[in-house]
C-alpha cells in the first residue's frame, strides 16, 4: 500500500496523547470516586459493577478516529482490474502494387473502405493505431479511441514504393510494446530513416494477447526482412495478424516508372501469416468475410494491474466504528462519551 499524502501519517502521533489523555481521566475519576464513595449517588454515577465494558466505547472511538487520520493521507493499493478492452494495429500497404485497378476504384481505395468500414463497428473499448509500409515500416498514428482521428488518418495514405509486409508487422509489433509502456522490440537506424530496414530484438519483451493486428495488403513481398520471421514474433508475442487480402488472385498489369510489371493478390503468404499467429485470413471482395472479421476481434477480457485510492473505504469504516461506539454507549450507559 502507498499513499498519496504521505506526511499525514504524522498525525497519528496524536493517537497516543488521547490514550494517555484518557488514562488521565480515568485515574482522576477514581480519586474523585475515593473521596466521596460514601456518597451512593456518586458510587453510582460513576459506574460501579460496570468493569471493563465501561472502556469498550472509547476504545471504538479511538478505533474510529485512528482509521480516520490514517485515511487523510489518502491511502491507495494496487489491484488487478478486470477490462474488456484491447489493441488493433491497421497496418497498410502503401506500396506501388496498391494502384493496382482490379478492385475499382484502386487496390488502395478498396483497402480504404475495408479499413473505414472496420473502424465504425469496432467497441468504443478498442484502441485503434495505424501502421502503414511500402519498403520500410513508419507507426502513423497511436492507438487511440478518437475514431475521427483514425479515419482521417486512413482517408490520407497513398501508395508509393516497394513492399516489405515483415517491416509493417514489426512497426505494428512495436507500436502495441510501446503504447504497453515496455521496451521497443525494434531496432531503428540512426538517421530514423523509415525506409531503412528494421531489426527485430529477438527476446520477447512482453505477452500481448488482448492486441492484434489487421493486415490490409495484396501479399506480394519484395523486400527484406522476411514476412515468415516477422510473423513468428508475433506469434511469440502473443499478437494474433488478421491479414485482409486486397486484389485479385488472376491480378492485373499496372504501370511503374515506365515498365510494365503484372501484380497480383498473393493469397499464400497471407494465409500462413494468419495461421502462424492464430488470426485469419479474409478477402477484401468478400462481404461476408469481411463481416465476420468484426466477431473474430471483440474486446478481450483482461487483467490490469492499477492504483486505486481507498480513502473514501477508510472513512466509511471509520464512521461506522463511530456509530457502532455511541451505540453501544447509548445502550449501556444512556449518553455518548
Amino acid at each position: 500500500m502507498s499513499f498519496i499524502w504521505p506526511t499525514l501519517l504524522l498525525a497519528l502521533s496524536g493517537i497516543p496523547l488521547l490514550v494517555l489523555l484518557y488514562v488521565l481521566l480515568q485515574r482522576r475519576r477514581h480519586r474523585f470516586a475515593a473521596r466521596y464513595g460514601s456518597l451512593g449517588l456518586v458510587h453510582d454515577a460513576l459506574g460501579s459493577g460496570i468493569g471493563f465494558r465501561r472502556h469498550v466505547p472509547a476504545l471504538i472511538f479511538l478505533a474510529g478516529i485512528t482509521i480516520l487520520v490514517f485515511s487523510l493521507a489518502r491511502p491507495q493499493a494496487t489491484i488487478d482490474v478486470p477490462r474488456n478492452e484491447g489493441t488493433i494495429i491497421l497496418t497498410f500497404d502503401v506500396s506501388g502494387s496498391m494502384a493496382a485497378s482490379d478492385f475499382q476504384p484502386s487496390r488502395m481505395e478498396a483497402a480504404k473502405a475495408a479499413a473505414q468500414q472496420f473502424v465504425d463497428n469496432q467497441p468504443a473499448s478498442i484502441a485503434i493505431g495505424v501502421v502503414v509500409f511500402s519498403d520500410g515500416g513508419i507507426s502513423v498514428q497511436a492507438p487511440t479511441h478518437d475514431r475521427e482521428q483514425t479515419l482521417a488518418t486512413v482517408d490520407r495514405l497513398v501508395p508509393r514504393r516497394g513492399t516489405s509486409i515483415g517491416n509493417g508487422i514489426l512497426v505494428a509489433l512495436n507500436t502495441i510494446v510501446l503504447d504497453a509502456g515496455d521496451p521497443p522490440i525494434l531496432k531503428t537506424s540512426a538517421s530514423g530513416d523509415p525506409s531503412e530496414a528494421v531489426e527485430a530484438v529477438q527476446a520477447p519483451q512482453g505477452w500481448y494477447p488482448s492486441a492484434a493486428i489487421v493486415l490490409l495488403t495484396d501479399g506480394e513481398n519484395n523486400e527484406s526482412p522476411d514476412p515468415a520471421l516477422a510473423a513468428d514474433l508475433a506469434a511469440d508475442l502473443g499478437v494474433r495478424v488478421y491479414t485482409v487480402g486486397v486484389g485479385s488472385p488472376a491480378g492485373v498489369d499496372l504501370e511503374v516508372e515506365g515498365f510494365i510489371v503484372h501484380t497480383s493478390l498473393d493469397e499464400l503468404t497471407l494465409q500462413f501469416i494468419a495461421e502462424t499467429t492464430g488470426g485469419a485470413y479474409y478477402n477484401a471482395g468478400d462481404e461476408e468475410q469481411l463481416r465476420k472479421i468484426y466477431q473474430d476481434l471483440k474486446p478481450k477480457l483482461s487483467i490490469k494491474p492499477e492504483k486505486v485510492e481507498m480513502t473514501s473505504i477508510f472513512a466509511g469504516i471509520g464512521m461506522l466504528i463511530f456509530l457502532i461506539g455511541g451505540t453501544l454507549s447509548l445502550l449501556w450507559f444512556g449518553h455518548v462519551p
